[in-house]
């Protein structure tokens, strides 16, 4: 009895988990590729999230402090770093530009 109700919470929990995942329909908007109906997905709790489209770049935004990460596109099959530590920007919160080269990666 105690097996199932430990398979129980964990199951539970992995159904609590998937929820954070869920992705959600959004508008997207970056630098290289404009502006574009996307789908939005939180990958974990401190806001780190992934963005993407049908025939777009998969970019992946991974919070390591509050307002500060850094980004990801996956091109060709391939995760390429994008330059330089991203910020999200104070004006439209939205957003997170590039200190390197201010580009940014836009989900709303």
């Amino acid at each position: 009895m105690r097996t199932r109700s430990a398979f129980t919470l964990a199951a539970a929990g992995l159904l609590l988990a998937a929820g954070l995942a869920e992705a959600k329909p959004a508008q997207c908007e970056t630098s290289d590729e404009g502006r574009y109906a996307c789908d939005f997905q939180v990958t974990d709790r401190k806001g780190s999230f992934r963005i993407s489209a049908p025939g777009r770049p998969t970019y992946r935004m991974e919070v390591d402090a509050p307002g500060q990460g850094f980004a990801f596109a996956r091109l060709g099959g391939r995760d390429l770093a994008l330059p330089g530590p991203h910020r999200q920007s104070r004006q439209d919160p939205a957003c997170w530009v590039s200190e390197a080269t201010g580009t940014r990666i836009c989900a709303r």
